[in-house]
């Protein structure tokens, strides 16, 4: 059980995220979804370290709309195997979406185009591994467009400010603002009970990083096929779901793979992946 057990320098801050969400009044929401889920591969990767790492991942999920738009937040406890130093990390994501049509009465919908939102909201990590020790905060801001597709689909084009105080860096080190365009989606095949769900974000270099050396455009694609499981089985439909996930991170952290980073800064990652929502 050793490796289940999250350390106290990480465990409070993601534990208080999760008692936050939970006790937001239900009735704010007019829709909901919360989830919790484990993936699990043997093929990820860390900057200045090796691929081939195995981590266990638990996440808690909740997304929701809201009078003037929607709220999304996730949180990932990641453990790592001794090729990694069994570290151990927390990554908090949150995201709000003011929707223009609900704000000002005005259709912002042409073409493929359903809907418009303007999007900020922040990431957040922290990782107890004695190398880097990443301590990530990055605040985020830009237009959102959802396409007209089954299911979901969300285009964005962000501005991006972030800041790291890793060891050896007596103080917060900001990077220069940069750009993301971020895809996410959550498409139905047909009414097959699979569904074709996941993220791709293309981040351009964030200048020098704390060390002065050059940072690189960055390409994160996680893309997940999973399966109703548990409406068959009589517990209701988008209850339990299973399937598989692939993550290709190329830079990962804006870390040339083809310099000092080498190649556990590209990942290329197989998972298996459980989530259930209540």
């Amino acid at each position: 059980m050793k490796h289940l057990h999250f350390k106290r320098n990480i465990a409070p801050a993601a534990a208080a995220a999760a008692l936050a969400l939970a006790t937001l009044p239900a009735a704010a929401a007019d829709w909901s979804d919360t989830s919790i889920g484990f993936r699990t591969g043997n093929h990820f990767g860390e900057p200045f370290g090796v691929n081939d790492i195995h981590k266990n991942i638990f996440s808690l999920t909740h997304v929701d709309g809201v009078k003037w738009g929607s709220n999304f937040f996730n949180v990932d406890l990641l453990q790592s195997d001794n090729k990694d130093s069994e570290a151990q990390e927390a990554y908090i994501v949150y995201r709000f979406t003011l929707d223009l049509e609900k704000t000002t009465g005005t259709k912002f919908a042409w073409g493929p185009i359903r809907g418009t939102g303007i999007t900020a909201g922040f990431d957040w990590n922290t990782k107890n591994d004695p190398g880097y020790a990443s301590k990530k905060r990055m605040l985020v801001l830009g237009p959102t467009f959802s396409m007209d597709v089954p299911g979901f689909l969300n285009a964005g084009i962000y501005l991006l400010d972030e800041s790291n105080k890793p060891v050896g860096i007596a103080s917060r080190y900001t990077y220069k603002t940069h750009a993301m365009l971020g895809l996410s989606w959550g498409i139905p095949l047909g009414g097959s009970g699979w569904a074709f769900e996941g993220f791709a974000d293309w981040i351009a270099s964030k200048g020098k990083d704390e060390f002065g050396g050059d940072t690189a455009a960055e390409f994160n694609f996680d893309g997940q096929v999973m399966y109703d499981v548990g409406a068959p089985m009589g517990m209701g439909k988008g209850k339990l779901k299973a399937g598989v996930e692939y993550q290709y991170w190329r830079n990962k952290f804006g870390n040339p793979y083809r310099g000092p980073a080498g190649p556990g800064a590209f990942a290329k990652t197989p998972m298996l992946r459980v989530e259930y929502h209540f």
